[in-house]
């Protein structure tokens, strides 16, 4: 498994621990480019999650991406082996808030 393979892996451990709905987006040709690795919905909030291994940044189409989801009232989060508690704290928050 790669790097990223396993910090989505932990990501999804955390989503199918919390009770969220959530999907890897097909790109095939149709989708969009830059949107997020997982798109989840937890207590009726969007939330885009970006994984990457190690110091891996977005790219500015993912960044771009990410910003949208978040101007139209979504949530999003970059997740690498180091923050991957954040992640869980906010879905965490997100769903106490229903």
């Amino acid at each position: 498994m790669t790097p990223e393979g396993k910090v989505k892996a932990k990501v999804v451990k955390i989503l199918k621990e919390l009770g969220v709905y959530y999907f890897f987006p097909v790109l095939g040709g149709f989708g969009r480019a830059g949107v997020p690795d997982i798109i989840c919905c937890v207590a009726g909030y969007f939330f885009g999650v970006e994984c990457k291994a190690g110091s891996n940044k977005p790219t500015p189409l993912q960044e771009a991406e990410m910003e949208k989801i978040r101007n139209a009232g979504g949530h999003t989060l970059v997740v690498n082996e180091t923050n991957i508690d954040e992640l869980k704290e906010k879905l965490v928050c997100l769903k106490n808030k229903k």
